[in-house]
């Protein structure tokens, strides 16, 4: 099944009937006559018909949208406001594109949150990047959040500047970087400095980052990085140790490597499983 066959599935296993009925019989008019008024009409209209408190168990799921919007704790309204956009992309892509553009650009901060959120599911999402990245620039952390964590859309459309911008953003506004998908493939050389600047005029002002911002250095460890490895294996924090023989480990530096060297345990810790990005603070 495609993403739309599988959302229709998931809406019509926990929505009202009557409900579904009324948005399929919106969709399919929709079909028949391509109005954009209809389409803002329709989407404004969900709100009074499908219930944004009414969770959602996914038992035994087992296809990718069901999987996603469990891990999402995706409520009935959520996935009936993306339904209606992807059956209607789903119809006439180069006429509903723009309309749904509109849509969001007017949105509230719950329709913008859900918009990013499940953006991937979306036929053609790279069509709304422009909207994903200007999410960056957000102080709302929900918003920021909805694009940049637990999100796969970052790391599939972004190019380098934007992906930077936004994991630098994501250390600022102090977010769960762990959260922030592909960080090792998405890994740059133009991100290492900037880590590496950053963690300098924090230092400089007596402030302490999260650890784990440390993650994309570890494949381009130079000499000036490897004097914060050192700083980071060093320190009376045993988590920044811990990011630093990490970086090291999996650097495939000699000279990383002849460091880490110097802290035994930590290494057979690493080689053994028991630490690594996701357990760093644990």
């Amino acid at each position: 099944m495609n993403n739309q066959e599988q959302i229709q599935n998931i809406l019509l296993k926990y929505g009202a009937p009557e409900s579904v009925a009324w948005l399929r019989d919106k969709i399919s008019k929709m079909a028949e006559n391509k109005s954009s008024k209809d389409l803002f009409m329709t989407y404004s209209l969900l709100n009074m018909k499908f219930d944004s408190l009414k969770p959602i168990s996914f038992e035994n799921v087992v296809d990718d949208c069901s999987i996603y919007f469990k891990a999402h704790r995706a409520n009935l309204l959520q996935v009936a406001r993306i339904y209606l956009l992807s059956e209607i992309l789903g119809q006439d892509e180069e006429f509903y594109t723009p309309k749904v553009a509109n849509i969001i650009q007017v949105a509230d901060t719950g329709e913008l949150e859900t918009f990013l959120k499940y953006l991937v599911l979306l036929p053609n999402p790279e069509a709304y990047k422009q909207t994903a990245v200007e999410a960056l620039r957000t102080n709302i952390a929900i918003i920021f959040d909805a694009i940049s964590l637990n999100n796969p859309y970052p790391a599939r459309y972004f190019n380098d500047q934007q992906w930077n911008q936004m994991y630098l953003k994501a250390a600022f506004m102090e977010r769960n970087l762990t959260l922030i998908e592909s960080v090792d493939e998405r890994a740059n050389a133009d991100l290492t400095r900037i880590i590496s600047d950053y963690a300098h005029e924090r230092w400089a002002a007596s402030r302490k980052i999260d650890p784990v911002f440390w993650r994309p250095v570890s494949k381009f460890l130079n000499e000036e990085l490897l004097k914060d490895m050192n700083r980071l294996l060093t320190s009376e924090d045993s988590i920044e140790n811990k990011a630093g023989a990490l970086c090291c480990y999996h650097s495939g530096n000699e000279k990383a490597n002849a460091l880490l060297n110097s802290f035994p345990e930590l290494r057979h810790k690493i080689a053994d499983g028991q630490i690594n990005w996701n357990t760093l603070k644990q």
